[in-house]
């Protein structure tokens, strides 16, 4: 399985009554949306699914990519990395998934993959974390694969 951690491109802060899942990417932040999903389209990822947070700035990321996208509510701001594994499948899912979702969530997600535990590690907004998992030696592995920043 491949997966893809994405975080939400740039986001306009909140201005009055403009509630958080309302807020919407910048213009800075859909231009890095587009360069990131244009690298996402060039890589060799076989059967997609592309899974989103509910929050517009996380759907309009997620369009970038021109592929159909499944709202998973568990991936709205506040969730937990328990919430994401249970909503993507890791690591049974065959192909690959990708999630378009929030701070720190991803960031945990990412570290407890790596690093097995939970830690506030950072995704940069718009950045791309890629892993795989593997078996060697009757071992399953977490790899990561690639970075990509915007």
């Amino acid at each position: 399985m491949d997966l893809i951690l994405w975080r939400h491109a740039e986001a306009k802060d909140p201005e009055g009554p403009v509630a958080d899942a309302d807020r919407e990417l910048t213009s800075r932040g859909k231009r890095h949306a587009e360069k990131v999903a244009e690298w996402l389209r060039a890589q060799p990822l076989r059967d997609v699914a592309v899974l989103s947070s509910p929050a517009k700035r996380a759907l309009q990321t997620a369009h970038c990519l021109g592929l159909p996208v499944k709202v998973k509510t568990q991936l709205g701001v506040g969730a937990s990395t328990a919430d994401l594994l249970g909503a993507i499948g890791w690591p049974d899912h065959s192909g690959a998934v990708i999630v378009v979702g929030h701070q720190p969530v991803l960031g945990r997600l990412a570290a407890l993959l790596l690093a097995g535990s939970e830690a506030d590690w950072t995704i940069k907004k718009g950045g791309v974390w890629w892993f795989t998992n593997r078996v060697r030696q009757d071992e399953t592995q977490t790899v990561l694969r690639a970075v990509h920043c915007p």
